[in-house]
């Protein structure tokens, strides 16, 4: 018989300067052999917040694990983003490795907006090596001038595909395709859904591609066989705000998530408010965030995971990029 394995920490991770780690996004790096999880670093200690000015003015906060995802050591945030004076603010990056060359694709706002005027929001793309010094390619034209939430993923007959939210156009989830990841040209709609959704997430598991957006009530799911047609396949990590599950800090429904698939396993990384009292957030302790690990599964054609039981992830290095038959469970 062999012994259980060890449980996932709860939380898996907390940012230990400003406690508002949001957004995540894994990617490893070579160089150190760690896998790194680049995520929103939401200030959360901000006294004098006008409505949710407090969401602004994030840098992009970076932690390191090297076994396989299960504990995180914060090492800092990534610096010479700026490209412009002045305190700006960097939301949820979707990093993306092809050929040795990291891409991240950042949403960006100038600035600091009081209250929740928001005139323009942006992806912006960068380039690095070694996922430390980036350089700036500048913003990418998509569908409106309020897009964020980029992902990416390789398309199986070439060329590249993102998806990302326009919240122009009522939050629904859109698509652009590059030969080059450069340069983009836009698709069109792919997901509406009632009320909206953000956080859009594409990756292949178990013979489909699959579809997770953040419905702020828990994260739909989308099955596809060609990328282009998404049928409804569930939803998890569900929940109203103030729900408590059985880990601790896993309160509410599982927010913006990244999805990393390693074999036959997938752990999603999402993040939670803990202490959060309703629709505001009037105290540090309400804005705090938690990052956290479930484990995926198909089970009659639709997405699913248990939060309550997790065990510790050990996700080893990436293999190269694969394309295989789509469309079998």
């Amino acid at each position: 018989m062999h012994p259980s394995p060890a449980p996932a920490p709860a939380p898996l991770y907390r940012d230990p300067l400003e406690d508002g780690a949001a957004d995540p996004v894994l990617i490893y790096n070579p160089h150190e052999q760690s896998w790194w999880m680049i995520y929103t670093n939401r200030p959360t200690t901000v006294r004098h917040a006008q409505g949710i000015s407090w969401l602004f003015g994030s840098k992009l906060g970076v932690a390191s694990s090297t076994d396989g995802c299960a504990t995180w050591r914060y090492r800092g945030t990534l610096e010479g983003l700026d490209f412009e004076w002045g305190h700006n603010t960097f939301w949820a990056p979707e990093v993306f490795e092809n050929n040795g060359t990291f891409h991240m694709y950042v949403s960006y706002i100038q600035g600091i907006p009081l209250g929740c005027a928001i005139e323009e929001t942006l992806i912006h793309h960068y380039t690095s090596e070694d996922l430390i010094s980036w350089q700036h390619h500048g913003p990418i034209a998509l569908s409106s001038n309020n897009v964020i939430d980029a992902c990416i993923i390789e398309l199986p007959q070439g060329g590249f595909r993102m998806w990302y939210k326009d919240q122009h156009r009522g939050s629904e989830t859109w698509a652009a395709d590059s030969e080059d990841l450069y340069t983009w040209t836009v698709r069109g709609r792919v997901l509406s859904t009632p009320g909206g959704h953000e956080g859009p997430n594409v990756f292949f598991f178990q013979g489909f591609y699959w579809l997770i957006v953040d419905s702020w009530s828990g994260q739909l799911a989308f099955r596809s066989d060609d990328l282009d047609n998404w049928e409804p396949a569930g939803t998890i990590l569900g929940g109203s705000i103030g729900d408590k599950h059985a880990r601790a800090d896993d309160e509410g429904p599982g927010l913006h998530a990244d999805v990393v698939v390693d074999g036959d396993d997938a752990w999603i990384f999402y993040f939670t408010h803990p202490e959060r009292p309703g629709q505001d957030h009037p105290t540090e302790s309400s804005r705090r965030s938690s990052i956290q690990v479930a484990r995926l599964a198909v089970e009659n054609g639709n997405l699913v995971c248990d939060r309550d039981q997790v065990p510790a992830p050990a996700i080893g290095a990436p293999s190269p990029r694969v394309f295989v038959q789509v469309g079998r469970v």
